[in-house]
């Protein structure tokens, strides 16, 4: 599949290049900028943005294993202020081509609507992605995902504070993610994040410090290279059923990862798991984009 190398033009603005930051791995940016050029890419989702501070779980928030990588974070962030007081002028100064989307958590409807109210002023901001789908946080996320209505009534609510385009960032553990999909359309989403990660755990193994969960919170959500064709899936079933753009996630670690969700219908893709482990891989995914067609 050869790709063009021409600007995307999507969610009412251009990205240099289909190339994003996937949300909570590359924290508000500042994080990487000493070891990744962010203007190289398309852009950075942030890390989740409630309206309260929030510490996340407790030690150990990370397992690796042979297929990938088993995560508990629990969604730690600054709270709503301290973002937009710190982290959104510091991207402000320091991204002039790359875009930046703002992943959005709450507990219930009224946490997204704040944040949204909050940051809408923000000119720099392309949109918001609406985390209804973390597997790791008893509070919030996977319930607004699960139920069509409930999710519907949500995005209808951010619909009702913001002009931005919504991405609502969608579980690959739905029975029918299309489905899903088209019920947050038809409430005023203008597009996806597909996919999540999914809910897994894992033991310690015997006789080293005990066999209890190598997780704090003792389940957390899977992702790495096992979820390429779960979201490349995902993504071709909801941009067939909604006709609406696609950010492509999970188990891109090189271009002909990315191919793939493009072949799917994806607008953007964005890399997780592997920018942990090599932060220079988004660029050089950014590179082979530029060399391809």
């Amino acid at each position: 599949m050869s790709l063009s190398r021409r600007p995307i033009e999507v969610f009412g603005t251009t990205f240099q290049n289909p190339v994003l930051l996937a949300a909570g791995t590359a924290g508000f940016g500042r994080e990487l900028a000493r070891v990744v050029d962010l203007d190289r890419l398309g852009g950075v989702t942030t890390k989740a943005v409630s309206p309260e501070p929030r510490s996340g779980h407790a030690a150990p928030r990370v397992a690796e294993f042979s297929g990938g990588m088993l995560n508990a974070v629990g969604l730690a962030n600054p709270g709503l202020e301290r973002v937009a007081e710190t982290e959104i002028p510091w991207l402000a100064a320091n991204l002039r081509r790359a875009r930046v989307i703002v992943n959005v958590v709450g507990a219930v409807a009224e946490d997204y609507v704040a944040v949204l109210r909050r940051l809408d002023g923000e000119s720099f901001i392309t949109g918001f992605e609406l985390n209804v789908s973390c597997p790791n946080t008893a509070r919030g996320g996977e319930e607004f995902g699960a139920d069509e209505g409930v999710l519907a009534a949500l995005v209808s609510a951010c619909r009702g504070v913001t002009r931005r385009p919504l991405i609502v960032k969608l579980s690959p553990s739905l029975p029918d993610p299309a489905r899903t999909a088209a019920a947050a359309a038809s409430a005023g989403a203008d597009g996806f994040t597909l996919v999540n990660t999914l809910p897994g755990s894992l033991y310690r193994a015997r006789g080293s410090n005990g066999a209890g969960s190598r997780l704090g919170y003792g389940q957390g959500g899977v992702s790495g290279p096992a979820l390429l064709p779960i979201g490349v899936l995902a993504t071709r079933r909801v941009r067939e059923r909604t006709g609406l753009p696609v950010i492509g996630v999970g188990g891109i670690r090189r271009i002909e990862d990315a191919k793939q969700y493009f072949q799917a219908g994806a607008s953007l893709v964005a890399i997780g798991t592997a920018a942990l482990a090599d932060p220079r891989i988004p660029e050089r995914i950014v590179a082979a984009w530029e060399a391809d067609g």
